[in-house]
């Protein structure tokens, strides 16, 4: 039996990468997946290639009322949220000396401000033992030269999942994070150059990048029944680059 079969899933930032291949995971699982994007023809690209049970909602998560306007769609398609992927995040390269207040605004608007309204604004929809999963990173730990701002809100993320899950007997959810390690997303391939790909492949014990499919299992695990006991936890998915 599909491990999703009947279980309604928001993906914010589900158009590319991750977050597709995530809504994709789900999909095959049994889910009803909603994704957002800021970029409407890419939303709708993703849309048509995930096929049915899936809808798109544009929508930048830095913004409370395009929040408001994706749960009212939630409302009114599904009624509930049995899982939420709070996927959608910005990564700029923004050496010490050279960070710009636009670039940690921007980063920090999406990254930080964007998770915590993304579950905020969710709650009243949340079903009952409701599986909240937060997208980290290695670079919390590791974070590559230019890429420390990054790093900074992302080590906020992890830091409000811990906090988030002495919500848990109040509100009834479970909150954890899956952190990826490089991986090959449009995102990843845009902002370093192939040298840097081939020597970030050298420092990963696996001896190679990751593949969005293989984060995305590791996120189906989380919004599973199979992991209903797992709270406050990270889970990392770097082929062991920030662990040894």
């Amino acid at each position: 039996m599909a491990v999703l079969a009947g279980k309604v899933a928001v993906v914010t930032g589900g158009g590319i990468g991750i977050g597709f291949a995530t809504a994709r995971a789900f999909r095959a699982e049994g889910a009803k997946v909603f994704i957002t994007g800021r970029r409407k023809e890419a939303l709708d690209a993703a849309v048509a290639e995930l096929g049915a049970d899936v809808t798109g909602v544009v929508c930048d998560v830095s913004v409370s009322s395009e929040l408001d306007a994706l749960y009212q769609t939630v409302r009114d398609q599904a009624g509930r949220i049995d899982v939420l992927v709070a996927n959608a995040g910005v990564g700029t390269v923004a050496p010490l000396g050279e960070a710009t207040e636009e670039v940690i605004d921007s980063m920090l608007a999406t990254n930080v401000k964007g998770t915590i309204f993304t579950l905020q604004q969710a709650l009243p929809l949340l079903s009952a033992n409701a599986s909240v999963i937060l997208t980290g990173s290695t670079a919390t730990t590791r974070p590559n030269q230019g890429l420390e701002v990054y790093g900074a809100s992302k080590a906020a993320i992890r830091n409000l999942a811990r906090g988030w899950a002495h919500s848990s007997r109040t509100h009834g959810f479970r909150v954890n994070v899956v952190s990826p390690g490089a991986t090959r997303t449009p995102g990843l391939l845009d902002l370093v150059t192939p040298e840097a790909l081939e020597q970030a492949e050298g420092e990963v014990p696996l001896g190679r990048l990751a593949e969005p499919e293989e984060i995305a299992a590791v996120t189906t695990f989380l919004a599973s029944d199979a992991s209903s006991y797992v709270n406050g936890a990270e889970f990392f998915a770097d082929g062991g680059s920030a662990q040894v």
